[in-house]
């Protein structure tokens, strides 16, 4: 009687045991849950641009574990965001999280860009230049460069910069490069450096007068 009792008991705990392990077990998941819904909410539109501009987007995706690609194609495709269709066209272009599709990445991209996304126009405008993805071609390159060195991107103004000196382009558009260049503001001593060589060879290409009205001119 007294061992089947002290069986009972051991059986008893035994028992609580596993339920504890459960209860542990089930509480892990609920915050691994937690965490997971925590991780994939669709990125806002700042946030975007700024992980675009640092070229920093094709990771996050995959650092997000490739779970919010319905809601990125939706903002892409269905609300035309052009931020959005910048990522889905570059996720597609690169086969990341989708299978690759080069000529789908391509097309969001240029909706993107026909909206003004600056970061779609240089990056258009550099696959052109240097035959990635598209036919090379260095006219469209200037295209795409100078819409977007107009709206401010440093990148695509180095760019343009570097197709002019080398024999592109009309010497119409010298002074308006120029000008960016000048008054732009550089992100470290290395492009500070660059952005003082191209402004002397520019400068063999264009008139005195012309380098000063570029000089005298504030950024438009």
């Amino acid at each position: 009687m007294i061992y089947n009792m002290v069986k009972l008991k051991r059986a008893l705990i035994t028992q609580c045991a596993s339920i504890v392990v459960i209860v542990v077990s089930l509480i892990f998941s609920a915050n691994s849950i937690a965490n997971d819904l925590e991780a994939v909410q669709v990125y806002s539109q700042d946030e975007l641009i700024k992980l675009i501009n640092e070229n920093k987007h094709l990771q996050r995706v995959k650092d997000d574990r490739c779970q919010i690609i319905e809601d990125i194609e939706a903002r892409a495709e269905v609300m035309r965001i052009p931020s959005f269709q910048f990522l889905w066209g570059d996720m597609q272009a690169w086969g990341v999280c989708v299978s690759k599709d080069t000529s789908s990445g391509i097309h969001y991209m240029r909706q993107a860009a026909n909206q003004g996304l600056p970061a779609a126009l240089e990056q258009l405008g550099r696959y052109h230049k240097e035959g990635k993805f598209v036919r090379q071609s260095h006219d469209k390159a200037i295209v795409y460069l100078r819409e977007a060195s107009s709206l401010g991107n440093l990148k695509a103004q180095l760019q343009l910069a570097e197709l002019f000196i080398s024999g592109y382009g009309s010497p119409y558009d010298y002074e308006d490069i120029y000008r960016w260049l000048y008054n732009g503001v550089s992100q470290s001593n290395a492009q500070y450096t660059q952005i003082g060589k191209y402004l002397t060879d520019l400068e063999r290409l264009m008139s005195p007068q012309a380098v000063k009205n570029a000089q005298n001119i504030g950024v438009n």
